[in-house]
């Protein structure tokens, strides 16, 4: 998955770290395409000296790579860099370099969105001691936002529950959904296939769990079992495929990144231990 990059390693503790020549500086524009070069799968950004003059903020680091922000929002280079939107690098990247492209682009999306005191309406700063935002007319603080979400394979024996969605990623998916006000990530998973599918599900188990920076996402895999004949009314609005896939017959996603494509590929490959 993403975030599988050992032996590299994603320190995120946040440093009130100054952007030195060597650091690797990460460009956003308005609609949240990052500046990258692209060769062959390979991803490579600008450096500190590209960024000489304009306003950064320390990201994170792997390995000994340390990641700064450009936070001027007019902020460009000129050179052989393009921007390329995360969705578009998905499909091509690989290895710490695009987790490191998903990561910036959480905290980007953060800041962006964060620009002016929810309560006050003033301008907020970058706090010194800890990854915040702070309004110093008022005090108050903003954290970053991570949403809750599920990723679920339903399973009716030697079949998965396989979807595609209505809008955005376009390959072979599961189940999927935020999770809601007060509801438990069990409660998610059943409401979601329900609403969805129109499936009633038991015996849900937990998998593992994603950073899916994309979406500003933690995400919560789980496999559950299909109650019933498991008849699929599928909701229109919300997907434009939904079928009982036989285990040799799954269609794995184009790459390894996802935890969708991990959970499908444990199921068609029989290795659930649960």
């Amino acid at each position: 998955m993403i975030q599988d990059i050992a032996p590299s390693r994603l320190d995120n503790s946040f440093k009130n770290n100054s952007i030195q020549p060597e650091d690797t500086a990460l460009f956003f524009d308005k609609e949240g395409k990052l500046l990258i070069h692209e060769n062959n799968g390979k991803l490579s950004f600008p450096k500190g000296s590209d960024a000489e003059g304009f306003e950064t903020i320390y990201l994170f680091s792997i390995d000994d790579t340390r990641y700064f922000l450009v936070t001027d929002k007019e902020a460009h280079i000129k050179n052989d860099f393009n921007y390329r939107s995360v969705r578009d690098l998905r499909k091509t990247g690989s290895g710490p370099e695009i987790y490191a492209v998903f990561t910036a682009y959480h905290l980007w999306k953060w800041y962006a969105d964060n620009t002016f005191c929810g309560k006050c309406g003033h301008k907020l700063s970058f706090d010194d001691k800890e990854r915040a935002l702070r309004c110093k007319d008022c005090g108050n603080i903003i954290y970053p936002r991570i949403n809750p979400a599920v990723i679920v394979g339903v399973t009716k024996g030697d079949c998965l529950l396989v979807t595609k969605y209505r809008q955005g990623y376009g390959g072979n998916a599961l189940v999927a959904g935020f999770t809601e006000i007060g509801e438990t990530l069990e409660e998610t998973v059943a409401r979601e296939v329900m609403e969805e599918t129109g499936i009633k599900v038991r015996n849900i188990r937990y998998y593992k769990s994603q950073p899916w920076g994309m979406a500003q996402d933690i995400l919560a895999g789980f496999y559950c079992d299909a109650e019933g004949n498991a008849e699929i009314h599928m909701d229109k609005d919300e997907l434009r495929y939904a079928e009982w896939v036989q285990r040799n017959a799954i269609v794995l996603q184009e790459n390894n990144l996802s935890l969708t494509n991990e959970m499908m590929k444990v199921f068609k490959e029989n290795r659930i231990k649960f």
